[in-house]
């Protein structure tokens, strides 16, 4: 495996033949990486799929990227912008190390009016669901509607341990074989060819051979003390003034009932969606089915208060 093989576009025909999807080779979807350098002083890295105006912007988890939503944007095909956390993907490491969803939601924010100022559903999936509460706690005026891929203010470092337990890895490892067969340990329910994707998009290739993630950690707070660090969230859905949807996995143990109820309390009407046989990264199982529900949400249907697909 050689880095220098790499093309982030290369892929997507692989994308569509797992997930049963057209795709022309001849004419293959329009999709490009741009960027904008935030006034924090922090470039922000994005893929902006589609020619139009962006409809839906959608924010990854921790130890992601963008193209973790690559089968979701082929089966929404339509425009939308995915952008890479500061600190993931191709957007900026921070010297000081702080990715707290409050501290990421100025760059997000300013990243999302620059290059999706006219979408209206925002779609966040684990520590990207926290950080589009904060920004819209910020500028309500970012989106219309807001969709959580199974995450919650509620999370705390017993629900979140299997991802815990992953990012507390290895910082360096000796082959591309050793970095996919650990991924893979971490993901039972997905296909080694997807896991094969993912890892090529979420790591490089060092001169010396060995591989390294494309994210970087926080230091200087724990990564276990999760409810330390996203609790006062909490207000940011009280506050909230557009649509809630939850979008739960139900292999997921990051979101409980406690949770659900919490969120419901704070957000009357929210609507809940659990997905059978999906883990805590919905996108990746169940993409078509994520795909589906955010159509559906992005053009205000429901399917009532709560339910499972």
């Amino acid at each position: 495996m050689s880095a220098g093989s790499y093309d982030e576009f290369g892929l997507l025909h692989e994308n569509a033949a797992e997930a049963g999807l057209p795709f022309d080779p001849a004419r293959p979807p329009t999709v490009a990486r741009s960027a904008v350098r935030a006034p924090t002083g922090h470039t922000i890295s994005a893929l902006v799929w589609g020619e139009g105006p962006a409809e839906l912007v959608l924010l990854h988890g921790g130890g992601q990227n963008a193209h973790t939503w690559d089968t979701v944007a082929l089966a929404l095909d339509r425009p939308l912008v995915a952008i890479d956390l500061p600190g993931h993907g191709h957007s900026d490491w921070r010297p000081d190390k702080r990715y707290r969803p409050q501290e990421m939601a100025e760059d997000v924010a300013f990243a999302v009016a620059q290059l999706a100022p006219g979408a209206t559903t925002m779609a966040g999936m684990s520590l990207g669901g926290l950080t589009a509460l904060a920004a819209l706690a910020e500028r309500g005026e970012l989106a219309e509607r807001l969709a959580l891929i199974d995450i919650t203010p509620g999370v705390n470092a017993q629900k979140a341990e299997p991802i815990l337990s992953f990012l507390d890895g290895p910082e360096v490892f000796a082959s591309f074989d050793e970095i996919l067969e650990r991924t893979m340990a971490f993901n039972p329910t997905r296909s080694r060819s997807s896991l094969r994707r993912g890892v090529l998009h979420n790591a490089r290739e060092r001169e010396d051979g060995t591989w390294v993630w494309r994210y970087d950690l926080p230091t200087g707070e724990r990564l276990d003390d999760l409810e330390h660090r996203f609790a006062d969230l909490w207000d940011a859905v009280s506050a909230l003034g557009c649509p809630l949807l939850l979008v739960q996995g139900g292999l997921s143990s990051v979101v409980d009932d406690d949770d659900v109820a919490e969120l419901q309390r704070r957000k009357p009407g929210t609507e809940v969606i659990v997905v059978e046989d999906a883990g805590h990264s919905v996108q990746g199982d169940r993409p078509l089915e994520l795909a589906r529900i955010l159509a559906a949400f992005h053009h205000g249907y429901h399917e009532g208060p709560a339910g499972s697909i």
